[in-house]
């Protein structure tokens, strides 16, 4: 296996923290919500793959499935040394995991960035990155969950696309010996980088709301949409579809999200609602929360007219397909099922 592994130089490292000193946003984002979003290049054999851990921890030997078989589509692979790195629960430390991912979004020669994993810490250092190399040589930024953060903060504030997806740490053991649905989500990623088509399919759920839609698709985990409201990198969801997922959380406090949402008016003038995966703690013997996903959006939902769709292959699972954020998409859903389309 021929794997390049990616040391940024302390001198590379202390030039890029300095920047993060003199750089501001600027004080007024500039709204990309009617203009068509920039698409990073696909990617073709021999481009690499850098990978980084900008949030949770997670071991070299971990993401090695993943690089063998990015290597094996024709990809070179780079990988970081935040990557094996710990800071407690971090992949290293902000300003590590700061100064990497700055590394590889000004580096050219890189044209993707895969995050290792999710779980906590991209909010930690998202202010420190200066994008102005990345609006000029825009490349796909890959993951999901707590990279959701990376995904609001790029497609509202840069109006650039992005690749939410499993991440190396989804990738199968032994992909001979991988269940059919691994083997369906991982291509997803392959599909999606290299501009093949993207079109998903779903049964009906009795939940859904028919119709027809078309717009920008964002969205990504609902737990860290709510907690961006009213920073830098809040999403605008008007016309937009919105897509959403959630793992591990309290049926209230899903509720609780939801009357966040709208409230704050995200979801009253949507295109479309798309509702992925939602794995849910049990309530408390005696003290349930009495409704359930359904019902808690559907309530949420009831008097506008867009389409709605539940149980949609996305979220903290394995049918977790990629889906390209701030790319234009159809939707729809009526009586056979849901059809969502990437342009």
């Amino acid at each position: 296996m021929n794997r390049k592994y990616f040391i940024s130089s302390l001198a590379t490292a202390t030039a890029a923290l300095s920047t993060f000193d003199t750089w501001a946003a600027p004080a007024e984002k500039e709204n990309f919500s009617n203009r068509k979003h920039k698409v990073p290049p696909y990617l073709i054999p021999g481009d690499t793959i850098g990978i980084t851990s900008p949030a949770s921890y997670i071991s070299l030997a971990e993401i090695q499935p993943a690089v063998q078989l990015m290597e094996s589509w024709g990809f070179k692979v780079e990988v970081g040394t935040t990557v094996g790195k710990k800071d407690f629960t971090y992949g290293g430390t902000d300003d590590e995991r700061a100064a990497e991912l700055q590394t590889m979004l000004d580096d050219p020669n890189i044209k993707a960035i895969m995050c290792a994993r999710g779980g906590y810490g991209a909010v930690r250092i998202i202010d420190r990155l200066n994008f102005r190399a990345f609006k000029s040589r825009p490349k796909w930024v890959i993951g999901f969950s707590d990279i959701t953060v990376l995904h609001c903060h790029i497609n509202q504030n840069f109006g650039i696309a992005t690749l939410h997806s499993k991440m190396c740490n989804s990738f199968p053991d032994d992909w001979a010996k991988a269940e059919p649905v691994q083997v369906s989500t991982i291509l997803s990623i392959k599909q999606a980088l290299t501009g093949e088509s993207l079109t998903y399919a779903t049964p009906a759920c009795s939940y859904n709301r028919n119709g027809n839609a078309k717009g920008k698709l964002i969205g990504g985990n609902l737990s860290i949409i709510a907690n961006l409201a009213a920073t830098k990198s809040d999403i605008e969801t008007r016309n937009k579809i919105l897509f959403l997922e959630d793992t591990d959380e309290y049926l209230y406090n899903i509720d609780r999200m939801f009357w966040n949402l709208k409230r704050s008016g995200k979801l009253s003038n949507l295109a479309g609602l798309v509702i992925g995966g939602f794995k849910t703690k049990p309530d408390t013997t005696g003290d349930e929360f009495g409704k359930t996903i359904y019902q808690i959006v559907t309530e949420k939902v009831k008097e506008y007219n867009y389409p709605v769709c539940f149980d949609f292959p996305v979220g903290h699972q394995r049918n977790n397909f990629a889906l390209k954020c701030g790319v234009e998409h159809v939707l729809n859903v009526d009586g056979t099922g849901t059809m969502l389309k990437a342009f």
